[in-house]
């Protein structure tokens, strides 16, 4: 099965950006979709975004506008470019793959943490 490795989380301002990435270790393509996800302190994990093989793409609503998921098949990654952060966005984020029913798969990597200071 296809791992995923997420990065390009930091410290960053309210009102900044961020682009995180979701690396395939194969390709990218051989699954259906990629979901980015984020857990606060005390609070369940909840989808931000997902893209699917064909590339339809779906937000959060607290994304929308704001956050946009993109893939590079060439490079087997996934992105999620995000802008005018806020401190509510501080969160520890994951990707993860997506079943054909657009399920998340049972196993999660350890993710990359945002921190957004006011």
């Amino acid at each position: 099965q296809v791992q995923l490795v997420e990065s390009g989380g930091g410290l960053v301002q309210a009102g900044g950006s961020l682009r995180l990435s979701c690396a395939a270790s194969g390709s990218i393509l051989s699954i259906n979709g990629v979901g980015w996800y984020r857990q606060a302190p005390g609070k369940q994990r909840g989808l931000v975004a997902a893209i699917t093989r064909d590339g339809t793409t779906n937000y959060a609503n607290s994304a929308k506008g704001r956050f946009t998921i993109s893939r590079d098949n060439a490079k087997n990654t996934v992105y999620l470019q995000m802008h005018s952060l806020k401190p509510e966005d501080t969160a520890v984020y994951y990707c993860n793959g997506l079943s054909k029913e657009l399920v998340p798969w049972s196993s999660w990597g350890q993710g990359t943490q945002v921190t957004v200071s006011s």
